[in-house]
């Protein structure tokens, strides 16, 4: 039986499990997942290939499309301690990851440790706090610690964040610093459901409720920490080829001299491919990395990692059409 750490959060054990299990954990939460989020398979696998990956995910969408409830499900499968911060314009930093505070009861300083002292964070609508506030999560996204009054102090493991924005509402928001950005190992676009899926969703949210709760009472705790912790270490343990390394490195080089793209990806992007192949092979139930995973991450790993020329902008283009331009553009290598 695991310990506690000094939050009260489980211990994680540092052993490594078998790969068949760490497989089976992440179909458990791909399943549970499913029973709140109605037609979304491409972002239920990209949100757990962030997870399997030990990164963190940014999910971008106009209102009503689940973004949220995708982060409850998760969070609801996970059991560990989640924190959800809604962010605002008068958010502070402190707010976030903790302060140190006089206490006139015993005349002592104390520390308050922020929300991001969880396994999970969910940053609701991260663009509406400004950029000091932002950049509050600069460190404990990078290095898993926060630095409060010269005093580092670790977050438990593992530790992710699920951040939210709305890409239409410009009035009122901050737009991410491209620091920022580059922290998040995926950005995942949530767009409409088809006509079927629609009308599942309609159903499963009025059939016999009041009002419009997102509802996640059906989805069940299928993993812990530990478990999570396992399934990273299984992930990291997939095998990539030096060919399959080249591919994600020619596909980052090829963004940095493209028609139409102001500003091309840099080696972290490239890193992000591998990472999230890693993650796609293992829930695929492969020991092994293969060109097609490289390919299918590169868009969500490489979307926020370009900038487009404004003229490129002023014709229509997108990052998306460009970045699959791309992938098409470059050749992956054969067996």
């Amino acid at each position: 039986m695991n310990s506690d750490d000094e939050n009260g959060l489980p211990r994680d054990d540092p052993r490594p499990r078998d790969p068949a299990h760490a497989v089976e954990i992440a179909r458990r939460i791909e399943r549970e997942i499913g029973r709140a989020v109605v037609g979304q398979p491409r972002i239920t696998t990209e949100v757990l290939v962030t997870l399997m990956a030990a990164g963190h995910a940014l999910i971008e969408g106009v209102p009503g499309l689940g973004k949220t409830l995708l982060a409850r499900a998760l969070a609801r499968t996970f059991d560990g301690q989640t924190r959800r911060v809604q962010f605002t314009p008068d958010l502070m930093p402190s707010d976030v990851v903790g302060h140190v505070m006089y206490e006139a009861e015993t005349g002592q300083m104390r520390l308050r440790r922020g929300p991001v002292f969880c396994h999970l964070l969910l940053a609701d609508e991260i663009n509406r706090s400004p950029a000091k506030t932002q950049a509050a999560l600069l460190e404990v996204m990078q290095e898993r610690q926060v630095t409060i009054e010269g005093e580092s102090l670790p977050v438990p493991s593992p530790f992710m964040t699920l951040a939210t924005q709305n890409p239409i509402e410009l009035e009122g928001t901050y737009p991410l610093p491209e620091a920022q950005l580059d922290r998040f190992l995926l950005k995942i676009r949530v767009d409409y459901p088809d006509e079927a899926d629609e009308i599942a969703l309609t159903r499963q949210v009025t059939e016999g409720r009041p009002g419009d709760a997102l509802p996640v009472e059906d989805v069940t705790r299928v993993a812990t920490p530990t478990d999570v912790v396992a399934l990273q270490q299984a992930a990291a343990a997939v095998r990539v080829d030096e060919r399959v390394h080249a591919y994600a490195v020619a596909i980052a080089r090829a963004t940095r001299a493209w028609p139409g793209i102001a500003l091309g990806a840099g080696p972290r992007g490239a890193i992000a491919m591998v990472r999230a192949a890693r993650g796609l092979a293992l829930l695929d139930g492969r020991d092994h990395a293969v060109p097609d995973d490289v390919k299918q991450m590169g868009v969500p790993a490489l979307r926020h990692r370009i900038q487009l020329a404004p003229e490129a902008e002023l014709e229509g283009q997108t990052a998306d059409a460009a970045l699959e331009a791309i992938l098409d553009g470059v050749e992956a290598p054969r067996s």
